[in-house]
């Protein structure tokens, strides 16, 4: 037996005061009308109609099996409402996962200008270097790295573009141990590494004007698995390191760190925006992914132009 079907039934004939003009109403048989009511008297063991002839009357138990009806059905068309709205409306907490660098320098922005759009939606961001499962771990929206395209998944992704890690160091740190000139010199430096899962741990593969390269890391006495600490040890005139070009831009307008071999760049990362489903997409997460695949994407080619030409700047003050 339905019974949510049955209550509502009930509720049409107390309403419509007869079985026949609640038939009408929902465009049904009286028949059905009446097996129904009688199924649900059925289930409950109470009689809720009293019928004559000539019209029906509540009994004291269908009156107050009528006041809760009519609150439970109030109740899910209310659930209906708010979920059909979440559906049309951008509101809610939304859940987004990033990586830590890509979180700082995009992410964070992002969100502040999302949010002036659709004040109505609150942001709960976690950023790591880890790499989440979105239904397992509550999120609804990840964005991602990674040096190669994405294996599939139940997942729906987009690529929002690519940004290039490069190497840098210190002025102190050239001034002492003199500036490279090949990618050979990097052997009697001091080399250091972002220990992160998308990047080998013993090696970096240079690309340069002959293509790739794999480089062993010779005297690598420091790394670390947050690009924000490797920039913080490059500072302080550790080593050569490699970073996100979008992390150290500033360092390079401003001197505090030089571009080592400018002719060569780490692999490329690709960037992705993660979710789950296209089907039913809730409003917050539909808006942010469409949000974000113009806003992020515009923001990583406007740095790409913009560290070249710092590099550029700081290769000529380093010269």
């Amino acid at each position: 037996m339905d019974t949510f079907r049955n209550m509502k039934i009930f509720v049409e004939v107390a309403e419509a005061g007869s079985f026949t003009a609640a038939a009408q109403h929902l465009d049904t048989t009286t028949g059905y009308v009446s097996r129904s009511i009688s199924e649900l008297e059925a289930h409950l063991r109470t009689r809720l109609l009293n019928r004559t002839t000539r019209r029906i009357a509540l009994t004291e138990a269908g009156e107050r099996y009528l006041n809760r009806c009519l609150a439970i059905l109030e109740s899910v068309s209310e659930a209906e409402l708010e979920a059909s709205d979440a559906h049309a409306r951008p509101a809610g907490t939304l859940r987004v996962h990033a990586m830590s660098s890509i979180g700082q320098n995009y992410v964070v922005p992002a969100v502040a200008a999302f949010q002036e759009r659709f004040p109505a939606v609150t942001v709960d961001l976690v950023l790591s270097q880890n790499v989440p499962d979105l239904l397992e771990e509550g999120y609804d929206v990840a964005l991602r790295v990674s040096p190669r395209a994405l294996p599939d998944s139940n997942y729906i992704s987009h690529q929002l573009g690519a940004v290039q890690s490069v190497l840098c160091a210190s002025p102190s740190y050239l001034e002492v141990h003199g500036v490279p000139e090949s990618v050979d010199d990097l052997s009697h430096h001091t080399c250091l590494q972002v220990a992160i899962p998308i990047f080998p741990a013993d090696r970096w593969t240079l690309i340069g004007p002959e293509g790739p390269r794999e480089f062993p890391l010779p005297n690598m006495r420091f790394k670390v698995n947050l690009p924000d600490a490797m920039a913080m040890a490059l500072h302080e005139g550790m080593g050569i390191g490699a970073l996100p070009a979008l992390t150290v831009r500033s360092a390079f307008r401003n001197g505090t760190l030089v571009r080592v071999l400018p002719e060569y760049y780490l692999q490329e990362l690709n960037i992705y925006v993660v979710y789950a489903s296209r089907q039913y997409l809730d409003a917050k997460i539909k808006a942010w992914v469409d949000f974000v695949k113009e806003w992020v994407a515009d923001a990583l080619r406007e740095d790409s132009v913009g560290s070249r030409k710092s590099a550029q700047a700081s290769e000529h003050d380093a010269a």
